[in-house]
């Protein structure tokens, strides 16, 4: 362990072996010439709490937080950003004082992913069709509302868990069937499921009723390139795989921990994609 002048800084997760975020990060403090450190920090869900207490004790001053403890970082944090609140999950946590900060910045990372791969898009101009009704549509579903989506209609196989996150979100925010009549005249189309990514099965849907204009992003990133970018793109929609929210999403934390604002550039791109092969 380094010396507690040395700033200290990880990914949470079980497993957590998989993560790129060391690669980012890691990528950052080179790159900045930064002291530091950040790793991968496997921890099993029964020694969680007792565990992150133990960081902030040993010259840690915050963590990310993965699969499965998004939801238990909420539980033992002493202050919540809205972002966290409102989606109902940690992803950045910060030590300071004694104290456990837990924000949420999977919103931040999408929209800023969005605003550089769609520079003319505005979200503010039609409604957006949410694929998916767990964790990262509620990130996904918050970011839109911030940014003046005036209805986001959610698609989820199990109708009932739509509705449930449509009460939860409010009134803009509305569930309807998983079909292809959805789409219509939606200027974007955002597909948070796991179905499509490798190992998982493929995202069957019609785009048709797509108007041709609309964007189409998946935020999967393995693969880059889905079934469900492919056939949009081969259909003229503009398209945006996960990787640049994954990116984007880590800029908070890196600054709350090592006091630089970083960027994601072309190389870092490029040490992730290595990553990824």
């Amino acid at each position: 362990m380094l010396s507690a002048a040395v700033p200290q800084a990880g990914v949470l997760g079980w497993p957590v072996r998989h993560s790129l975020s060391p690669r980012v990060h890691g990528y950052w403090l080179k790159h900045y010439d930064l002291a530091g450190s950040y790793e991968h920090l496997p921890v099993p869900p029964e020694v969680f709490e007792a565990y992150v207490r133990a960081l902030t004790l040993h010259g840690y001053v915050g963590a990310n937080v993965t699969v499965p403890h998004k939801e238990a970082a909420l539980a033992l944090c002493d202050d919540l950003d809205t972002a966290a609140r409102t989606i109902g999950a940690v992803n950045t946590l910060i030590f300071r004082d004694g104290r456990i900060e837990g924000r949420n910045s999977d919103a931040f990372g999408f929209l800023e992913s969005l605003r550089r791969a769609f520079p003319a898009l505005r979200t503010s101009s039609g409604p957006a069709v949410v694929l998916g009704a767990g964790g990262a549509a509620r990130a996904v579903i918050y970011a839109l509302k911030t940014v003046g989506a005036p209805e986001i209609r959610v698609l989820n196989r199990t109708v009932s868990r739509a509705e449930r996150l449509a009460e939860e979100l409010g009134p803009s925010v509305i569930a309807e069937p998983l079909a292809p009549e959805a789409l219509r005249d939606a200027v974007l189309l955002v597909n948070t499921t796991s179905l499509g990514m490798t190992g998982q099965s493929r995202l069957d849907l019609d785009l048709l009723s797509l108007p041709p204009a609309s964007a189409v992003v998946d935020i999967v990133y393995k693969p880059l390139q889905t079934d469900l970018l492919r056939n949009a793109a081969a259909a003229g929609h503009p398209t945006m795989n996960g990787l640049g929210m994954l990116l984007h999403q880590a800029r908070p934390g890196f600054e709350a921990w090592f006091g630089v604002s970083p960027d994601v550039d072309q190389d870092l791109r490029a040490a992730v994609l290595e990553g990824l092969e």
